[in-house]
């Protein structure tokens, strides 16, 4: 397959952000909080014969979600530093049905329906193609299966939702774009899938919180402090901010996506 110069620039970020992001990633509170986890398992409609594959798998936290209820559960991503994460985290579950793969996840090295349950969460705003990763999602999953997206979705407002894209390209260079639910809805139907189900929730923290576990270019935190600052008083980012003395709280809203294949 041929690559882009773009897609290889793209692919570089990715593993720059995410190799020094594996461990703060995968143990800040909001990614690996058992509730959010346990919902989008539930809203899976999973069962004990299931064999789910998580795409761009990250540090393995919903691979192991799902391990405990089915019958195997696979991890693709392209970060070595992250599928160690997974690894360890698996061993320390004492998890005997998971897998992980290292690869392109625009290119998944699966046959067609390997799996019944295909999954992605928090990475749609990182990819250059979101719909072609969508679609390799699609062939994978077997008929009957269902196909689940989680993301961060961005407010209808289309100046709101570039200030939000702006400010987190400024805190993670591999930041591509977040979608509007109605955009993350009709990437279903452009795929092939039937109007997805949908349910949501919030990522909330503090902005410091947040920044620990972000690498942004040297100068570029101070932007996004005065980002956040000015979104409590005027909503630019079209996110819930408040301000309380020295600290700013944000919520992330999140949405999830899944569809019979």
């Amino acid at each position: 397959m041929l690559v882009s110069a773009a897609s290889s620039t793209h692919r570089d970020l990715i593993l720059d952000q995410f190799t020094r992001q594996a461990a703060p990633f995968s143990t800040a509170k909001t990614i690996a909080d058992e509730k959010a986890l346990r919902l989008l398992v539930e809203f899976s409609g999973v069962g004990p014969d299931d064999t789910v594959l998580d795409v761009a798998c990250g540090g393995g936290l919903v691979v192991c979600a799902f391990a405990p209820s089915v019958r195997r559960a696979t991890g693709i991503d392209v970060t070595p530093a992250m599928l160690e994460r997974a690894r360890a985290l698996a061993r320390d579950k004492t998890l005997a049905n998971v897998s992980w793969e290292q690869g392109d996840v625009q290119s998944l090295p699966y046959p067609d329906a390997s799996f019944t349950i295909v999954v992605s969460r928090f990475t749609f705003h990182h990819f250059l193609e979101p719909l072609a990763v969508l679609r390799e999602m699609v062939r994978v999953c077997a008929p009957g299966g269902r196909v689940v997206v989680a993301d961060v979705q961005t407010a209808d407002d289309p100046v709101k939702a570039a200030e939000f894209n702006r400010m987190e390209k400024l805190r993670d260079p591999s930041h591509v774009r977040a979608m509007p639910v109605a955009e993350l809805q009709a990437l279903f139907g452009a795929a092939g899938l039937r109007a997805p189900r949908l349910t949501r929730y919030e990522l909330r923290d503090e902005l410091d919180n947040l920044l620990r576990r972000s690498f942004p270019n040297p100068g570029d935190d101070v932007e996004i402090r005065e980002i956040f600052a000015a979104a409590a008083t005027d909503d630019r980012l079209g996110i819930p901010v408040r301000r309380e003395a020295e600290r700013i709280h944000y919520a992330y809203p999140v949405a999830v996506l899944a569809a019979d294949r």
